[in-house]
């Protein structure tokens, strides 16, 4: 029955931590990178003193680089400040089996400080701020997200060792829908199908792609926070399934000169009644909230690019004819521009195509629900559609790089509108760390081109 339902009530919880059959709880919340971080608790201390008290976990997880170093320029956390604790707090609506480690679940936190405030640059936190605003405007977000990712039939260990040269691709061409190519890496599909499910997911699909190795799990949309929840512990789950079957896999936006890695995103909004608020009367059968929302999409991209895209490597992803792309136009199922409109009636949406899978899904979706509600509030014209090939169009590019992004970003006054200037000067200086690291490092490439012949 567990793997059907997954989800946990804490009563249930109990129950099972007193028969033995859970005896792990993993307290997580996300970090700027979009991984999970936290605690393994043991069950019955987890009952006993977490779910009445949280827990604690020192404040610079929120302010470090991806490879874990303290790293200057964080107002919340330095070594002035003393690098102190903040509270995580389990929001025990997110309790579930992990049914791919034995005798685990999981709990999802919200970051406060010790008086209760909200840590407001914890991604979490940062969506949940913009689903309150939309709450103000009686709107909810529905959400889904695509996600890819590129198998290995190396470990992650040998990877690590080969330093990520000559890796074996788990499939050998292009699989994109090939029943016979995803055929060949099923055992390990199925695994990360099923443990999803019974984590209390719902997977509608998994396809192959065009990258050597290259998948795609589909699973149903949900509430905007759902959404957000389940991809990162998605993430996080294939990648720990993967390395138990010797295997290993990435959502880097770029691993090589193929195709990269997406994580389009979904969204349409409704009324509490679940009543679609997007179709109408109008051009196109938008209504005038789709259409204004539309158009702070558009409006909005590139200085919300940076939230879709925040590291270096995201940016390789935007090549002409690559189905990833490069000029900020709305399309009608036109998959050459970077938002989508796509379904009919109920199902009308919008997708974003900006964003690769290293995104934080927390601060993309926030971007997303940011970027409408600024349309929907401004009353915002939407323009005329792109129709044809928008590689070639004359319309605005999105950034090209981390450094066109970040600037943007930091100098977007709706972007200090929609989330503070806190949050906008904490991320802005993440994007300054990553463009430091990178600028001081000597790349393969760089030798390859130069050692002998320059």
């Amino acid at each position: 029955m567990r793997h059907h339902q997954g989800r946990l009530t804490v009563e249930q919880l109990r129950v099972h931590v007193d028969d033995g059959t859970i005896d792990t709880v993993l307290v997580a919340f996300t970090d700027m990178q979009g991984r999970l971080q936290g605690k393994r608790c043991a069950a019955r201390y987890f009952l006993d003193e977490v779910v009445g008290h949280a827990t604690e976990a020192c404040n610079y997880l929120l302010a470090v680089d991806v490879e874990m170093n303290t790293v200057d320029g964080y107002a919340m956390s330095s070594w002035e400040r003393g690098y102190g604790d903040f509270v995580l707090r389990p929001d025990m609506a997110t309790l579930r089996w992990i049914p791919w480690h034995e005798a685990t679940a999981l709990v999802l936190c919200d970051g406060q400080w010790a008086d209760g405030s909200p840590v407001v640059a914890s991604p979490r936190q940062i969506l949940r701020g913009q689903l309150d605003r939309l709450a103000g405007h009686g709107l909810v977000a529905d959400v889904g997200t695509e996600l890819e990712f590129l198998l290995f039939a190396d470990s992650f260990d040998t990877a690590w060792r080969k330093a990520y040269h000559d890796l074996q691709p788990a499939n050998l061409y292009n699989v994109d829908y090939s029943m016979l190519g995803t055929a060949r890496v099923e055992p390990l599909l199925r695994r990360i199908r099923n443990g999803m499910a019974g984590a209390g997911m719902v997977v509608e699909s998994a396809k192959g792609e065009c990258n050597l190795g290259q998948h795609e799990i589909a699973f149903r949309y949900a509430d905007a926070l759902t959404t957000c929840d389940n991809h990162t512990i998605y993430k996080t789950g294939a990648k720990e399934i993967a390395d138990q079957a010797g295997m290993a896999l990435t959502f880097m936006a770029k691993y090589d000169e193929r195709e990269g890695n997406s994580c389009h995103i979904h969204i349409s909004l409704r009324d509490p009644e679940h009543g679609a608020v997007f179709p109408g009367d109008g051009e196109h059968d938008f209504s005038p909230l789709f259409s204004h929302f539309l158009a702070g999409q558009q409006a909005l991209l590139r200085e919300f690019t940076y939230l879709f895209a925040p590291n270096v490597n995201s940016y390789k992803r935007y090549a002409e004819g690559s189905f990833a792309p490069t000029a900020v136009a709305w399309g009608t199922d036109n998959r050459t521009c970077s938002l989508r409109v796509v379904g009919h009636g109920p199902a009308l949406r919008v997708e974003n195509r900006v964003p690769g899978g290293d995104m934080n899904p927390y601060l993309g979706v926030a971007a997303l629900i940011a970027a409408g509600l600024h349309g929907i509030e401004h009353e915002l014209p939407l323009g005329p559609e792109l129709q044809g090939n928008a590689y070639t169009s004359d319309a605005e590019r999105v950034p090209s790089t981390l450094r066109e992004a970040a600037e943007l970003f930091a100098a977007s006054t709706a972007a200090v509108d929609a989330f503070g200037q806190e949050v906008v000067d904490h991320y802005a200086n993440a994007a300054r760390i990553e463009l430091a690291a990178f600028d001081s490092a000597v790349t393969d490439w760089e030798r390859r081109r130069g050692f002998e012949r320059l």
